[in-house]
């Protein structure tokens, strides 16, 4: 099946859109775009791939399902379009920047493409949704297939970070090798759980000391 995704990753990727699941997929989300508001716009569904190649990853952030609010959602965890206001988890990642580098994000606004740029896959789990529902596009294949991009990075590259927040993020990482990656670890940046555990943990410092400890350019976030 012809699919419209980065080289790098179509080729790595060439075996899952084979499989009769994906194939479903594609079917499931093609007819949702024809009959519903879906987000993202469907040229985003694959920009954290577009924005990331895979030899250029050297972090990864796993999020669960894209915003399901008008011009929210672009593709990227976590990420929302410029003029777009913060969304409240994206708020508390920012003030967990300020606290543990220091120093205010370098983002002016909630869009991280330049995350994705220096090398931070932003993967969401799920990478479509119906407008205003929540999990509607949960268990229809993409788990499956986001899977299998975290297995790929696990097994091929050496020495990424895996940032997992909230146990959503964890159950999927648990296929990361914890002797060739560094993961943190920490409650999610809902304002539900982010006092539980979120706020103070560092993951940003942590990440580019480790990074650094590698010979790798450190992130700018």
């Amino acid at each position: 099946m012809e699919v419209k995704i980065e080289t790098s990753w179509k080729k790595l990727l060439e075996d899952e859109f084979g499989k009769d699941y994906f194939e479903e997929l594609v079917e499931f989300v093609k007819n949702e775009y024809k009959n519903s508001i879906i987000y993202p716009p469907a040229k985003f569904i694959f920009n954290a791939f577009e924005l990331t190649p895979f030899d250029e990853v050297k972090v990864v952030i796993l999020g669960q399902d894209p915003y399901h609010g008008p011009n929210q959602a672009n593709g990227l965890a976590f990420s929302v379009n410029e003029r777009i206001s913060l969304p409240p988890s994206l708020q508390n990642i920012y003030k967990e920047i300020k606290t543990d580098l220091g120093q205010k994000t370098k983002n002016t606004a909630g869009d991280l493409s330049n995350w994705a740029k220096q090398g931070v896959l932003l993967l969401n789990a799920t990478l479509t949704v119906r407008s205003a529902m929540a999990g509607s596009h949960q268990n229809k294949g993409w788990e499956e297939f986001t899977d299998s991009v975290v297995r790929i990075l696990s097994e091929k590259k050496k020495n990424l970070v895996f940032i997992l927040w909230g146990n959503y993020a964890q159950r999927k990482g648990k296929v990361v090798d914890e002797s060739n990656h560094l993961v943190i670890k920490s409650a999610h940046p809902s304002p539900l759980s982010a006092y539980n555990g979120f706020f103070g943990s560092r993951p940003f410092s942590k990440c580019n000391e480790y990074l650094k400890s590698q010979g790798k350019k450190i992130i700018e976030w």
